[in-house]
């Protein structure tokens, strides 16, 4: 039996499937809050809880053999910064001292790239460079580097049995939320966004994300990290792209960070009183000082891990939010 956490969400709900095609027997915990658009799978087993409350996730590791831990607070913007900080640390903390309480014999954790720092070259990074939580840009980073540092110490002080993944930036079908890049696609497929930034990321499919969580639980070596990337792409050609799928014209006005930061700051200020997550961010315009750019190369040459065009991702994706009503027809 496994446990995954973050089964309702767009990663975990990918992993889930994938565990639940591979015969596996899957057990998920899941927020009485959270949607169920991505919970209709009949093999699944839900659980409700929360990584805040401890006692439910005990009730949940009962009979568990292996975990996947791949809820996490995705979000560039919060009225309270540390929401997410504590969601993503504490939740960890408490998910895997159940986990050796239980004697779970594997534990796959979805960490980020984020975690990771730009190389000064600006070459694709890759897991020999880690960020110091000093330097993080925001709360999902400074909270996701300082989870990641958390197990890598319970790996070494306590046999914690942990293989890290580290996904890039997946899009694709399931996207609930929307996650930050699902909503660049949603905009621009509306023909929302007449500008854009110089800035770079690594896009890759979220079944293939999903597909690398498996092979790190069979093949993985405890205490190491694998990037689970796609390719590098610049944000103009992914414009571009979406642009061309649904019949638009791509953007062509490339702004300056700064100009834009003016209009983040009062999105922020809107944001803190409706409580709705801007769409432009401070910390997104800071993120976007460097090209997000990664290589999976040692989960290729270690998992056999692939990736697919990010192009199917992109088309994949647009007809999912299209039938799911995020985009008209």
């Amino acid at each position: 039996m496994i446990l995954i956490t973050g089964a309702s969400g767009f990663v975990g709900s990918a992993v889930a499937k994938r565990l639940l095609d591979a015969g596996h027997e899957v057990r998920a915990l899941v927020r009485p809050t959270s949607s169920r658009l991505n919970l209709s799978d009949q093999r699944l087993r839900i659980v409700a809880g929360d990584l805040r409350d401890a006692g439910s996730i005990e009730r949940a590791m009962a009979g568990i053999r292996f975990v996947f831990h791949v809820a996490a607070d995705y979000r560039l913007w919060a009225r309270d910064p540390q929401d997410i900080v504590h969601t993503n640390v504490e939740g960890t903390r408490t998910l895997m001292n159940a986990a050796l309480r239980a004697g779970v014999e594997r534990i796959v954790y979805t960490s980020s790239v984020a975690t990771l720092a730009a190389r000064p070259d600006g070459s694709p990074s890759d897991e020999r460079f880690p960020l110091d939580a000093a330097k993080a840009v925001g709360a999902y980073k400074y909270s996701k580097v300082l989870a990641e540092r958390m197990v890598e110490a319970m790996i070494a002080e306590h046999a914690l049995p942990a293989v890290i993944v580290n996904p890039s930036t997946p899009i694709g079908p399931g996207d609930v939320r929307p996650t930050p890049t699902g909503r660049i696609i949603v905009e621009a497929a509306a023909g929302r966004m007449p500008a854009f930034v110089d800035t770079g990321l690594n896009l890759v499919h979220v079944d293939d994300v999903a597909a690398g969580h498996l092979a790190a639980f069979q093949q993985g070596r405890v205490g190491e990290r694998y990037i689970l990337g796609g390719q590098d792409v610049l944000l103009g050609d992914m414009l571009r792209d979406i642009a061309h799928l649904v019949g638009r014209s791509p953007p062509k006005l490339r702004l300056p960070r700064q100009l834009i930061f003016p209009i983040a700051y009062g999105a922020e200020a809107i944001a803190y009183f409706t409580g709705r997550e801007p769409f432009v961010t401070t910390t997104g315009l800071r993120l976007a000082k460097d090209r997000m750019f990664f290589s999976s190369a040692k989960a290729q040459r270690e998992l056999g891990y692939r990736a697919r065009p990010y192009g199917e991702a992109i088309a994949e994706a647009i007809t999912w939010f299209r039938q799911n009503g995020y985009l008209k027809s």
